[in-house]
């Protein structure tokens, strides 16, 4: 089976992140998931909440792939 990727958006382009999402559970579901997550998590440091937020996913079963982002198309 392919596996399902999750964009974690953000507004500044280096902070993009891409993870897998576990094939036992729906996207939606994948979704409320990942937020819940995310918001478990202390904004303290911002360079440290990133890897916290990342960390707390893969122990979730969301692990975060590598990726290269292109340019943009203009």
């Amino acid at each position: 089976m392919a596996k399902r990727f999750m964009v974690l958006p953000s507004k500044d382009v280096g902070r993009i992140r891409l993870v897998t999402m576990p094939e036992d559970i729906s996207p939606h579901e994948a979704y409320r998931s990942v937020t819940s997550l995310i918001a478990e998590v202390e904004r303290t440091d911002e360079d440290r909440w990133v890897e916290e937020v990342l960390d707390r996913l893969e122990e979730h079963g969301f692990p975060n792939e590598e990726f290269v982002l292109g340019p943009p198309l203009d």
